[in-house]
């Protein structure tokens, strides 16, 4: 399993950063979906171990019980997906105006949004 996830997060990666060299704004926004995808899981991964069906559950003292998941890995990719939507909506909102001004999607193009 963890091999499987470990070519799922290349694959992602390596997407991503084609994605991002591209000269387009739209396969840049692409690109960094993609690449936050790859996070999320590299991060689940990093945990304690992939547990099929493990309940998040902790003791009086804080610490995981045994047999259950790691709930600060789900926290953590839970805040990783918050941050993500909102920098995507955040881009994209960007992506629009620049393309209302300018009239293209080339990011040669926005090189003349200097002197507006």
């Amino acid at each position: 399993m963890i091999i499987l996830l470990a070519i799922a997060i290349g694959s992602l990666f390596g997407g991503a950063t084609y994605l991002i060299l591209r000269r387009s704004v739209v396969k840049l926004i692409l690109g960094l979906i993609m690449l936050s995808h790859g996070v999320n899981l590299l991060i689940f991964t990093m945990g304690d171990g992939v547990r099929r069906g493990a309940p998040p559950l902790v003791d009086a003292s804080g610490q995981p019980l045994p047999g259950s998941a790691d709930p600060l890995v789900q926290a953590l990719i839970l805040t990783a997906i918050v941050i993500s939507f909102g920098f995507t909506a955040f881009v994209l909102a960007l992506a629009y105006r620049s393309n209302q001004a300018v009239g293209s999607d080339d990011l040669d193009d926005l090189s003349t949004t200097d002197k507006l």
